[in-house]
Order: C-alpha cells, then structure tokens, then sequence
C-alpha cells in the first residue's frame, strides 16, 4: 500500500466503537492490578479542550477530536507513585500508540503535546514523572530518592505498560495496538533513549529530539556556563544587553562561510569566527566587550574541558544565543540537580562548584536518569527504528551532545557489523534553538511540542512523510521506507498556517555539495569509514581529543 493511502486510512473513521468512557470501566480494566487506580475518566467532545493544570504544564489540549481522557495512578513503591493521563480517540483511533515526555526537572502530565499527536488518531500518553513542579524547580527531589528514580526511568516505563494494557482492553471490541511509538524533545528525549535502552521492546519506533541524555554532565555543564558570567560586579560580567550585538557579529562572519548569506548559520562548527572583532577598541562606535568579558564569551562558545583536559560536554555551538544561560536561567538546572539530587543539602554553595562535583555527579546518578548505554542492537534486533533531530543553534542542549552520543553508538555497534543507517537516523537542523523556532529559518517538522498557532498538528497542505517527522517514522517503522531527507517549513505570519519557506535536511553524502549550498542543507553524521580510524579511548581525558577530531571530521565530510 503507497503512502498517502496509508495516511488516509490512519486518520479514517471506525465503524467500531471503543468502551464506555467512565471511572468504572476503566476500574475494572485495572481490577487485576492492585498498584494503580483510576483518577479521572471522562468523554471530551470533538473540538473541546482538556487537562489538568500542573506546574509544568498549566495549558490545556485545545480543538481536540472526540475521545475519552483519563488519568490512572500508580503505586511505584511504599513512598511514591506516579500518575499518567490517555487520550483514547472515540472513532478515529489509528490502531497505534503514542507516548510522549516532559521538560527539565519538571513534573506534570503533557496533555498539550498528547492533544496534538492524537490528531493524528494515536492513542496518546503522558506521565506526570511522580511529582508537580515547574521544568526548574528539582526541591521536590530533596531526601527524596524514590521520587528521583520515578522521574529518571520508572514512571515513564510504568506509565508505558500500563497503559498499553488498558488500551488493547479499552478497544477490545476493534483491535490491539499494532504500533507503539514515542516522540519528545529535550529532558523527554532523554526519556525515550533511556526507555529503549533498558526495555527496548517498548516502541517500534521513537522520535528524540535535543536529547539531556547524558544528565550527569550536562547539568553541571549549564551550572559551569553561568559561572562563567559569575558574579554580575565582576569585569568579566557581559549584560544581557550585549547579547545580540555578539550574535549579529556571529553570523555576521559565520553566515557567508556556508556559501550563502540569508542569516542562517548552516554549519557553526566551520566558521573560523574572530572572536577579537568583539573587542573594544578607541575606534568603537558599536556596543563591545573589554578583555576579560572576551574571555567570557570564548568560554561560552568552547567545549567544558576541566581537570587534566578531561572532556566534560559540548559547547553550545556559535550562533546559539547566550542569554538564557549567561544570564543564569539556564545554571538553575545544574544549581538544582547538585542542590537536591546529589547532595540533598539546601545550603549547598554553587560559587564553590568544581570537577570533584561533576565526578560525585557520575558516581550518583541519581535515579540512574542518564542514558548512556550506547550498545542499541538490542532495540535493532526487536526491529526499533531510531530518529534523532537537533537543532544547531540550541541554546539550552548543545548540539555537539547529540554528535557525541551518535559517534558513541558507532563505536558501540560498528565492531558488531551494525550499520546504523539500518535502525538509526540523525537529523540536524540549521538555525533552529531548542527544540523549536527561530527567527530566520525554517525549523518545524511536526515534532513535539512544535506546533504554531493556528495549526493542530503536522504541517498543513503538506502532511506527509517529507515534511512531517512522525509520518516519515511510521513509514519507516510501517513500510521499511527510511527517511533520507526531512523538509522542514517556516510559517508566515499572515495567516501563520500558509507555509513560508522550506529547508531540506539531508542525509545522503552522495547529494552535490552546489545542492547542498543552494538548499542550505545538513548531513547526517557520516563519517563510517574516518570512523573506522578511531579507537575508543582507554583514559577519560582522551576523550576531549576524540570528540573534536570526530567534530572536525564530520564538517569535512558535509
């Protein structure tokens, strides 16, 4: 069956109509399970709204299909629990799942993001991670371990197989759920790679984008950024007010190296930016740093190398903007993590941050959050498909993280003749920030938590496979068709639905490189063969050296 017949069919009405929609039906679903329990359940009319307030996530799912939402608690152990929320299609269900994460150390079921994928006729599903708290706050998390293991891994696997359980029960009469998927970005794509590392029977397929995958290390990363501008007395202090003054210089040098001047900085880690040009000089008119605020930003824009040039993390690449983490925002996740997950102390001092904490951090890993098995053949064996996107100027996960992670799990799998190409695909996507938007270019390919006004879901005169990251996975996933490019679109303003502009993304190194230029386009991370050169090192400070050579490889390649 061709692909727009598929889609068709997908969002297609049933004949079949699904259980009764009431807290005693699903009480009865989870009679056999004496850990859980039904909160809320009840019928939403098509068009309707729905959720349940929570600090992360206050918002409502708006212009809903007619479904059935509940929210089911689960006991996780004598001193915590979980809850998770469903949105059971009435009669447009796909005959598929989908579960969706979270942001940051935030606690709250996502039912915005579940509303958009169940326009799609998934049957969608969030956990609240054991606790209610904003994206920053981690207080919840003090003397707390339980709770901390909840939000590492075990509500979101919980919530997974619960819920599959009550859905192929919900929808007895129809079917069972014949594809499991998972789509999230950011702390929710650390969610999905820890979820197929550890159970990687759990989905067919999964869209991570912008993963903090790697938790022990990225959090002190962002404490260590904002120290960098630390404290506001100091010379070296850069005010928020010179930020995008530094940004225009940024792409002023960087833009044109890519062959093509239109304010997109297609591949920062080539640009040979002069960082002196910032400098002020007697002949100064516009804004500009003083030498040690220079040092400042050098440092931003460099990787976290710390005690005998131990490689720490990725640098936010140039072009990301710095406000959000040299103006101190962003250090609150690292502030919090060291606070109340390592040290359980409320008076811990951040100014006194060092390596021996990022080592105390890796010897903890509370609730054994990070996700760093790199040996994914067991996901590959049960036949998971893996597509991962990062946008090149985040400003919160650095690009480079995503890069370092592919390239680990090349080195895991290459000696085992896996080609990765077969299960796992990497997108990059110029301009974009964090997980969504940019002001320039385009950046949206129907991911999570990425829909603009006006629209409800994938991307509008253009819902396919090329343009929409979900429909190219479920084709992988449904076809044996893998996605060897993504479109994506930046909207106008007026009306914001009409499509502006498309960018290709592209995988294949066999593409011209004047296609290429003229396209503004991205490779994949392919480097196999260079790849082949490099040995997996033996000490932790080789690993500095090895991820830059990779680095530099891979933009030679491109």
């Amino acid at each position: 069956m061709h692909l727009p017949e598929v889609f068709l069919l997908l969002l297609a009405c049933s004949s079949a109509l699904a259980s009764e929609c009431t807290p005693e039906v699903f009480s009865n679903i989870l009679a056999h399970n004496e850990a859980a329990s039904v909160s809320y359940a009840g019928t939403v009319a098509k068009g309707g709204s729905f959720g349940i307030p929570s600090l992360a996530y206050p918002a409502n799912a708006t212009n809903l299909p007619a479904l059935c939402a509940v929210t089911i608690c689960v006991k996780s152990s004598a001193n915590s629990s979980f809850s998770f929320g469903l949105f059971l299609p009435d009669t447009t269900w796909n005959e598929r799942f989908l579960a969706t994460g979270n942001g940051g150390s935030g606690g709250g079921i996502n039912w915005p993001d579940m509303g958009t994928f169940s326009q799609y006729g998934f049957a969608t599903m969030s956990t609240d991670t054991g606790h209610n708290s904003t994206v920053i706050d981690s207080s919840w998390a003090l003397n707390a371990p339980d709770a901390i293991i909840d939000w590492g891994w075990r509500a979101m696997h919980g919530s997974v197989m619960v819920a599959k359980s009550v859905i192929d029960a919900y929808y007895d009469d129809f079917s069972a759920i014949k594809y499991s998927y998972y789509a999230s970005c950011s702390t929710g794509g650390r969610q999905g790679m820890k979820e197929i590392q550890l159970y990687p029977d759990s989905f067919d397929g999964v869209v991570i984008g912008a993963p903090s995958w790697w938790t022990t290390h990225i959090s002190p990363m962002t404490l260590k950024q904002g120290l960098y501008n630390y404290p506001n007395s100091s010379s070296k202090y850069i005010g928020i007010d010179l930020f995008p003054a530094i940004l225009k210089e940024i792409t002023k040098q960087c833009d044109p190296q890519d062959g093509v001047i239109d304010g997109i900085i297609s591949d920062p880690s080539r640009c040979n930016f002069n960082y002196e040009s910032l400098l002020c000089t007697p002949a100064s008119r516009a804004a500009c740093l003083n030498p040690a605020q220079l040092t400042t930003i050098k440092q931003f824009y460099s990787d976290y190398v710390d005690v005998n040039q131990t490689f720490v993390y990725p640098a936010i690449s140039l072009g990301g903007d710095p406000t959000l983490l040299l103006a101190g925002l962003g250090s609150a996740f690292g502030y919090q993590y060291f606070k109340y997950q390592i040290y359980n102390d409320t008076k811990w001092d951040f100014t006194q941050f060092s390596y021996a904490d990022v080592q105390k951090a890796d010897e903890l890993d509370p609730g054994q959050a990070t996700a760093d098995d790199f040996d994914l053949s067991p996901f590959k064996q049960q036949g998971g498909k893996l597509l991962m996107y990062h946008g090149t100027a985040d400003n919160l996960v650095p690009t480079g993280g995503s890069i370092y992670y592919y390239n680990q799990v090349y080195q895991a799998l290459a000696p085992k003749g896996v080609n990765l190409d077969d299960f796992f695909r990497f997108f990059l996507i110029p301009g974009m920030s964090h997980c969504l938007g940019s002001a320039v270019a385009p950046w949206y390919i129907g991911a999570s938590s990425q829909v603009p006004s006006g629209t409800t879901h994938s991307v509008p005169g253009f819902m396919d496979a090329n343009h929409d990251i979900i429909l190219a996975m479920m084709r992988w996933v449904e076809e044996g068709r893998a996605p060897n490019q993504l479109i994506a679109t930046k909207f106008n303003e007026r009306p914001r639905v009409e499509v502006g502009n498309h960018e290709l993304t592209c995988l294949s190194q066999e593409t011209s490189k004047a296609a290429l230029r003229s396209l503004k386009s991205f490779f994949e991370y392919e480097i196999r063969k260079e790849m082949d050169k490099l040995k997996r090192p033996a000490e932790e400070q080789k690993k500095a050296d090895q991820y830059t050579k990779a680095r530099r490889l891979f933009w030679a390649a491109a």
